[in-house]
Parts: C-alpha cells; sequence; structure tokens
C-alpha cells in the first residue's frame, strides 16, 4: 500500500518526465496530529494554515470531496472551541467556504457546523491571550455578522444563535492547558465588533425567512439591553426598520412581540430623542396603529392584553414628539375616543366592538389613555379632537365624589373595583389639571365648579371612608381622603390662576371664600404632624384665595375677620420650618402673598391685621427670612404703609439687641449693594462719584443700542432687586428723626435719600452713551442739558461724599471723646484705689503702734481747732466740745454721754438727754444702741461728755 504522499509524489515525478511542470501539491496528512489518546482533547486541534492553503491554492482549488474532508476534520477537532490564536485563520476558512456556499451548497452544512461551534467561548492559552487578541477577536465577530449576507437561512439562523451563546451564555468547560474567555470579555467585543448595527441592517435580507428572522430578532432583543448596542441600532435606523416589519405575517407572533420589547430597550437604554424621532413617521405611525387596534379589538388573552399596552406605551412615547403625525394620521382621534369609555356611550363601531373585562391590563390601558390625554394636550390641535370626543365629560363623571362608591349601575354588569375607580379619580383630577385650562367653555358648561367644591365639602366629612389606593396619585393619602383633597384644591388654583371672570365669579357665588377659610382653620386645629401633602394643600389654597380676592373690594371683605386671622397664625410660624423640607417656605411665601391681596387694600381688614401686631409678624419675618423672600415682603409692607396707622407699627418695631426698622432696611440696603457688588469703601462710602450706584451686573453687560419701548439695563435693575423699594419704605418713614442709627446707617441713609438721583442720572447716562453708540449727536442745546445733568448727578454725588466725611469725622470725634471718658473713669477709679489702701494701711498702722495712734490724735486735735472760727460774732452761742475726764485709753469699749441743747434754746422741760451709748469693738462692726443705765455710766474704760 501506498500512502497519499506518495502517490502526490509519484504524480508529480511523472509530470516532470513529460515535460511539464510539476505543480506543487499539500500534504493533507499533517491534519491528523499524532496524539496519543491520553493527551487532552483541545491540544488535538488541526492545522489550519494547511488547510487555508488546501483551500486556495489552484492546483487543490477544484477538490471539493478533500475540501469537505478537512473542514468535516476541523468541525471533529474543534468541538470544545476555538482558538484566540486560530481565530484568524478560522475566519478565513469561514469567508472562503461562505464565498463558494454561493455556486457550491455542499459547503453550506460544514459552514452551518463551524459557525455552531462558534457558539462556544473562545479558548485561551494564557492569561495575556485576552488583550493580545482583542483586536483579532474584534474583528472576527464583525465578519461573523458579515456571514449574514450567505442567503442560506439555517446559517443565518446559526449566526443568530451562536452571537445569543457568545453574549449570554457562560458555562463552559475547563480544558488542561487552555480555559474558555470570560463573559464580560466577550460582552465587551461584541460591542465593538459593531454586530448590533450588522444585524439591524441584514433584517431587511429576512422577509421570508421568518425562523431566521426570530433569531434575528432575539439576538437584538438580547443585545439592545446595552446602551452601547442601542446607539448602534439606531445609528442604522433600527427603530423605523424594526417598525416596518413587526406587522408581518407570523402565526407565532414572535416578531411583533420581539419587535415590541427591541423598542422598549431602545427608548430605555438608547437616546429616546432618537428613538421617537425614527418612529414619527406616517409610515411607524400606520403599522403600530394597526398593532394596537388588532390586539385592542380582536386579543382576548392576557398576552394580547400586555402587548396592546406595551406599544401604548410606545405610542405615548412617541407623541412627545411635536413632530410625530399622530392626528394627521387620524390615530389621535381613535385614541382619544377610547379616552371616553365607558364613561360615555358613542355609536362608533370601535367603540361597539370594543369590550372591557375590567381586568388589571385592562385597568393599566385606561390610566394610560388618560396619561395620553396629558401628553396629547401639548398640541392645540388635539384639544378640538378633546372637545369633539367630549372628553371634559368623561373626566368629571370619573371625578365626582359618587364615583368613589363602585356601584354598577345594571343587573350583573361589571365595573371598576373600589381600588381601581379611586385611582382612576385621582388620575382624572391630575389630568384636569392639565386639560381643563384649555378647554373654558366646556369646563363652565359642565358646571365643575360646583363638582369640585362638593367633592372639596365630601373629603372634609367624617364618614370613615378609607382610602385604597397605591397609584403614584395617592402617595401620602393612604388611608383617608387627603389625596382627593390635594388634587381637588390643584385643580381649583389651575383654574382660579386663569383670571376668568366667569368661573372666578361663579366660585365666589358659590361659597368659595367661606369654604375655603374653614378648610384652613381645620388644618390648624390639626394636633397632628404635618407632612408635604398637607403643606402642599395648604399652599394651594392661599393662593386660590390670593387670586379670588386679588382687585375686588368685595371679596377683600368677604375674606374678613376669619380670613385675618387665620393669616396671623401662618405669619406666626417659626422661622426654623422654612428649612424643613417639607415646603413651608412656599407656605409662608403664599401666606404673604396671601396678605398683599386679600388684606391689603380693605381698611377693615388692614386695621384688623393691625391690632393683631400683622406688621410686627411682618417685619420680624423680614430680618430672619432668606433674601429670596424679603422682594415679597418689602412690597407687602410697601402697600400696607399706604395705611397711615403702618407707620406706627413700623416705628415701634424693635428686633433683636433693640433693633429698629429704619436700621433693619440700612442693614439690608448694605448687604444687597454687597450682593450686586457695588463700589463702596470699609466704612460703605461712594468711591466713585461717576458711578455712585451702579452694580458689577450693569458693567459687565455690554454697551447696547435697545429700541425705545425696551427697557435699558438701568431700568430693569430697579425692579430686580431691593434698593428701589426700600427706598419707597424711606419715603414714607422719612429721613430725619430716626431711631436706633449708628454712624455708618447715617453714612447709607445719605445713600438712600439720593437713589432716585442716582439713578436718573445713571439713566441720562445710558442715553449719552447710546447716542454715542449710534453715532448720533445731539443738537447744541440738548448736548448742553445732557451734559449738565450729568454734572448735576456727579456734584450731588460730590455733595454725599462730603457729607459722609463730615458724619464719619463726627464719628471719630465721639469715639475720641469716649475714649478719653474712658481713660479718666479708669483713672479715677485707680487713684480712688491707691487712697482706698492708704486708708486701709494706716488705720492697720494706727491698731499696731502706739505712737502712730497718738501722732493720729495730735493731728486730728490740730485739725479741729483749726477749723474753729477766730472771731465771735456777737448774738451767737457757742457750744464746747472739748472732752474732759479721760480716764483710759482703752478702746475695746466706750461709752459717750452727750449733755444736750439746753432747756432754754429748745423750750424743752428736759435737760438732759442721752442721745447714743456706743460701744465700738477694736474688730470693727456696726454701731448698736443700748439703754444708758447707772451701771453703765459706772464702768471704769469709759469717756463721759458733759
Amino acid at each position: 500500500m501506498f500512502s497519499v504522499e506518495a502517490r502526490v509524489t509519484g504524480r508529480a515525478q511523472k509530470g516532470f518526465r513529460t515535460g511539464r511542470a510539476a505543480p506543487h501539491f499539500p500534504s493533507i496528512t499533517q491534519l491528523h496530529t499524532h496524539t496519543s489518546p491520553e493527551q487532552p482533547e483541545a491540544a488535538r486541534h488541526p492545522d489550519l494554515p494547511r488547510v487555508i492553503r488546501l483551500l486556495e491554492e489552484p492546483v487543490s482549488s477544484s477538490l471539493k470531496e478533500r475540501h469537505i474532508f478537512a473542514l468535516k476534520k476541523v468541525v471533529k477537532r474543534c468541538q470544545t472551541g476555538f482558538l484566540l490564536k486560530d481565530l484568524a485563520d478560522l475566519f478565513r476558512i469561514l469567508n472562503i467556504c461562505a464565498e463558494r456556499s454561493k455556486d457550491h451548497p455542499e459547503y453550506a452544512p460544514v459552514l452551518c457546523d463551524l459557525l455552531h461551534i462558534c457558539r462556544l467561548p473562545f479558548l485561551k492559552e494564557k492569561a495575556s491571550d485576552e488583550p493580545n487578541y482583542a483586536s483579532v477577536v474584534t474583528d472576527s465577530l464583525s465578519q461573523l455578522g458579515l456571514f449574514m449576507r450567505v442567503p442560506d437561512c439555517k446559517i443565518r439562523e446559526q449566526i443568530s444563535t451562536s452571537i445569543i451563546s457568545l453574549y449570554s451564555t457562560d458555562k463552559a468547560r475547563q480544558y488542561d492547558g487552555v480555559c474558555p474567555i470570560s463573559l464580560g470579555y466577550r460582552q465587551e467585543l461584541v460591542e465593538c465588533s459593531g454586530l448590533a448595527e450588522t444585524l439591524t441592517m441584514s433584517l431587511a435580507l429576512l422577509e421570508n425567512q421568518l425562523p431566521a428572522k426570530h433569531q434575528v430578532l432575539r439576538a437584538l432583543q438580547m443585545l439592545s439591553s446595552s446602551s452601547f448596542n442601542c446607539s448602534l441600532i439606531l445609528k442604522a435606523e433600527g427603530a423605523q426598520k424594526i417598525c416596518f416589519h413587526m406587522n408581518e405575517p407570523d402565526p407565532s407572533g414572535q416578531v411583533l412581540f420581539r419587535s415590541s420589547e427591541i423598542l422598549w430597550n431602545l427608548l430605555e437604554n438608547g437616546s429616546r430623542e432618537e428613538v421617537t424621532s425614527q418612529l414619527s413617521n406616517m409610515d411607524c405611525i400606520m403599522f403600530l396603529k394597526e398593532a394596537f387596534l388588532h390586539h385592542l379589538l380582536d386579543g382576548y388573552r392576557h398576552y394580547d392584553q400586555q402587548l396592546r399596552n406595551d406599544l401604548l406605551v410606545i405610542i405615548t412615547l412617541i407623541a412627545e414628539n411635536p413632530s410625530a403625525p399622530l392626528i394627521e394620521s387620524g390615530f389621535a382621534k381613535q385614541l382619544i375616543l377610547f379616552v371616553t369609555f365607558p364613561e360615555l356611550k358613542s355609536h362608533n363601531p370601535l367603540i361597539r366592538k370594543l369590550k372591557l373585562a375590567f381586568t388589571n391590563e385592562d385597568f393599566e390601558m385606561k390610566k394610560l389613555l388618560l396619561n395620553l390625554v396629558v401628553v396629547l394636550s401639548r398640541d392645540l390641535s388635539a384639544v378640538q379632537l378633546f372637545k369633539e370626543s367630549r372628553v371634559m365629560l368623561a373626566l368629571m363623571l370619573l371625578v365626582r365624589p359618587s364615583s368613589s362608591d363602585s356601584r354598577p349601575s345594571g343587573k350583573g354588569r361589571r365595573s371598576w373595583t373600589p381600588v381601581q375607580q379611586e385611582e382612576l379619580q385621582l388620575q382624572a383630577l391630575a389630568t384636569l389639571a392639565t386639560v381643563a385650562p384649555l378647554m373654558i367653555e366646556e369646563y363652565i358648561s359642565c358646571q365643575a365648579n360646583v363638582c369640585l367644591l362638593m367633592l372639596l365639602e365630601w373629603c372634609t366629612q367624617q364618614d370613615g371612608y378609607f382610602g385604597q389606593g397605591h397609584a403614584f396619585h395617592g402617595a401620602g393619602g393612604r388611608g383617608g381622603k387627603k389625596a382627593q383633597m390635594r388634587y381637588c384644591v390643584r385643580l381649583l388654583r389651575c383654574m382660579t390662576s386663569l383670571s376668568n371672570n366667569i368661573i372666578n365669579q361663579d366660585l365666589c357665588d358659590q361659597g368659595a371664600i367661606s369654604q375655603l377659610l374653614g378648610l384652613l382653620r381645620r388644618f390648624q386645629e390639626r394636633e397632628e404632624e404635618e407632612d408635604a401633602v398637607c403643606v402642599e394643600i395648604q399652599t394651594d389654597v392661599l393662593l386660590t384665595l390670593t387670586t379670588l380676592c386679588e382687585e375686588d373690594m368685595h371679596r377683600k371683605e368677604l375674606f374678613g375677620s376669619e380670613g385675618v386671622e387665620m393669616v396671623i397664625r401662618y405669619l406666626k410660624m417659626n422661622p426654623a420650618q422654612l428649612q424643613s423640607g417639607l415646603g413651608h417656605n412656599r407656605l409662608f411665601a403664599s401666606t404673604v402673598d396671601c396678605v398683599w391681596s386679600c388684606i391689603v387694600g380693605c381698611y377693615l381688614t388692614e386695621d384688623l391685621f393691625l391690632e393683631k401686631e400683622g406688621a410686627f409678624l411682618l417685619l420680624d419675618f423680614l430680618h430672619l427670612s432668606p433674601r429670596s423672600m424679603k422682594g415679597v415682603l418689602l412690597g407687602t409692607l410697601l402697600e400696607l404703609c399706604d395705611n397711615p396707622k403702618t407707620l406706627a407699627h413700623v416705628t415701634a418695631w424693635r428686633g433683636e439687641k433693640e433693633l429698629t426698622a429704619p436700621a433693619l432696611l440700612l442693614q439690608m440696603w448694605r448687604q444687597e449693594e454687597a450682593e450686586l457688588g457695588v463700589k463702596r469703601d470699609q466704612h460703605s462710602r461712594i468711591t466713585d462719584v461717576k458711578k455712585p450706584i451702579l452694580t458689577r451686573y450693569q458693567e459687565e453687560e455690554p454697551l447696547v443700542s435697545v429700541p425705545a419701548n425696551t427697557p435699558s439695563s438701568a431700568v430693569i435693575d430697579v425692579s430686580e432687586n431691593l434698593r428701589s423699594k426700600i427706598y419707597a419704605l424711606f419715603l414714607r418713614l422719612g429721613f430725619q428723626d430716626l431711631q436706633g442709627l449708628t454712624a455708618e446707617d447715617y453714612i447709607t441713609l445719605s445713600i438712600v435719600s439720593r437713589y432716585l438721583d442716582f439713578k436718573i442720572g445713571e439713566v441720562w447716562a445710558e442715553i449719552s452713551a447710546e447716542l454715542e453708540l449710534e453715532g448720533v449727536r445731539p443738537i447744541t442745546p440738548d448736548a448742553e442739558a445732557l451734559r449738565t445733568i450729568i454734572q448735576a448727578s456727579e456734584d450731588t454725588a460730590k455733595h454725599v461724599c462730603s457729607l459722609q466725611q463730615s458724619i464719619l469725622g463726627q464719628q471719630e470725634q465721639e469715639e475720641l471723646k469716649e475714649e478719653k471718658r474712658a481713660y479718666e473713669e479708669m483713672s479715677l477709679n485707680r487713684k480712688q484705689h491707691e487712697l482706698t489702701m492708704k486708708s486701709r494701711q494706716h488705720y492697720i498702722a494706727k491698731t499696731s503702734d502706739y505712737e502712730i495712734l497718738k501722732e493720729s490724735k495730735r493731728l486730728q486735735e490740730r485739725s479741729i481747732e483749726s477749723s474753729r472760727p477766730k472771731d465771735r460774732p456777737e448774738g451767737f452761742i457757742f457750744h464746747s466740745t472739748q472732752i474732759h475726764g479721760l480716764q483710759t485709753t482703752n478702746f475695746y469699749s466706750r461709752v459717750v454721754t452727750i449733755e444736750s441743747t439746753p432747756a432754754a434754746l429748745t423750750g424743752g422741760p428736759l435737760a438732759n438727754t442721752d442721745l447714743a451709748l456706743e460701744r465700738v469693738p477694736i474688730q470693727g462692726g456696726a454701731l448698736r444702741k443700748v439703754n444708758p443705765t447707772n451701771a453703765e455710766h459706772e464702768l471704769p474704760n469709759s469717756v463721759t461728755v458733759k
């Protein structure tokens, strides 16, 4: 027996002898590696370069049987997967087979077998193989997607199956010497290879190959879970292409199901704007319309209902795109018609055919349709469809209070459950807050105000109602009627904010003001802790009252004392609650707005407000509130100051550390100028006389020429900060005889008093600059007048600067005088302390040294003698002060007896009067008065004075 190699060699020798060049035949015997049975199977991979030479060289290119035999050997030896280092050769073989399978179908089964092995994770021999062969793997996977060009259905199906397995499966065996690559590495390289884009583009090739289409859609469904793959699919206009093929005939229904899932993934993980843009064309809308109506009208399975709801969500997201032709296609009209079912009857054939089982899926569809109404309301052309389909009436039927009692209207007729009815009621209220302002006539014709006030009254009744809804709109209101109250009040606020006289007058005629005040009183009397929903309800009620009472004296009188009392309670709110995060800051702002609109302007309510110290409360909050709220507080105070009684309250107010209202306003002025970047020195004085009140924002804004009817930056500045309101308040308070001001306050006050002059000069300076910018030269008198005005503003600023300098000088003099007074007081205190110490030391010396005591006695006698008058005028009586009978100098105690004034002078009968009896011990102590007795007069150590 001769081997194949010998036969090939013999043929070559015969060719040489006949004179022809001996062709080179590759030896195929080396495809069989000589391995022992003990060797691992993964080590017995064939020599792929030799197979490539067998397939490509011209001599062996026609040997199909050998090609198939060699390829089958490759399939057999690679059942565990392909090595990373062999991928380049392997995919070269696959490309050759793919090209030859077009003309030779014999290659297709082998190609399919090789692609089937590609489902397995590729194998690596070293840990460094993954980064080293990353580019090779990426190119190979890219070529794997390009094999979709082969028209064979099984090959296309196998390609999709292999991609799915590579991207998801992570159950690979470990072999000796090799191990599979990780799942994360595979997924990353699949994304980099662009397989998602290739599969999307291949959908056009699968019109008549339903199994392959199923697998491709399955693969795209899996790949679309990645945002990177979603961008690739959208790059290939995948959303539009998938929508085009979603309604193709398919008994199993997988095409529509997987198509909708892919669109879902694209909306969630990709660019929603790009998806809706691709689906916003007439063809896509018609395909979606066909699919939705089919499952709505003909679907009866739970699967059909779920798919119908999924399609409705996609349609809703498309409706958010203004360019989507939902109305032009007629689809929007049909959807709006479904919104009113089953509340309204219709003779439309679609409604006649529609049947609801009131299941959870039907309930979800009803909520999605209500949400679609909100989305479509952004297009005014859809509002006309709402009117034609009587959407307002259907929503009001859902809202009415009796709808909460879910009772079937007919015998055996099914309806929504109480829980579902409650959620629909809340969502209908939320929908009306958006739709009702667009349909005012329909709102009035349905008597919606009466319905809402009845609903609000039902919300305040204690009838044991227990809310059971779990939906988004029921958040914070479970277990009661708080959620219904929240959305009812919100709807009333939206309607009153339209300032429609008919709606607002109708509400007032129905007693809305007293009803809303009663609702606020109930909240104020509650002992429960407030939450965000309660605060929101109160805020909306206050805003509704503000809109109703604004600029209407009769309604302000209806607001009356009850409203004033309610507002006072809110103004007594703890300022710390403004930072609670529950919305108390909005509640306080709406309260101040309510004061401005419901109290200010009516002297009756103003007087009540002032009697209850309302002005004091506003000033307290003005002192403690953040800057964002100071504007409305100042505006309210400014309007309230039109009442002459208010000024006395403002003047009498005292804040912390005896802060007065003028001092507070001047402090706010300095804070405002610091925020605006106005140039001031350390003493708040003017530093630039040409720009005394110019802000940093005005300087940074480029000078442009604006039309005459457009306000300039200097005019806009008046309304954008608090300085104009502070100036207006000082115009009412006056600029003289203000209490509690410091020197810095007087410096600031000098600027405030000239604010209007500075602002006028600033406006004229802008006019001059604009004229110069436009190249316009005023006539000589106008130019002279313009220069005079600007110069007058500068002179005013200079005068204010000199005034500020004099105020500062006076302050320095006062500080110097105060310092001198303090120094003198300290010096006197020091001297007194020294004298006290000397006296103490002298006293101690007298008690311890007898000579010093005698010297003190002599000095005392000398002093007494020197104080006696030398001349004795006639007619005067002089009493002797000489002490006689000094028996001892013991000073432990002494008894002194003083002869009283003679009776001849006083006219009294007494000859002698004991005035005092005093014992003074050496240790000191208080004097005591004792009764004089004979025994005491006879004490040995005593002194008697007569």
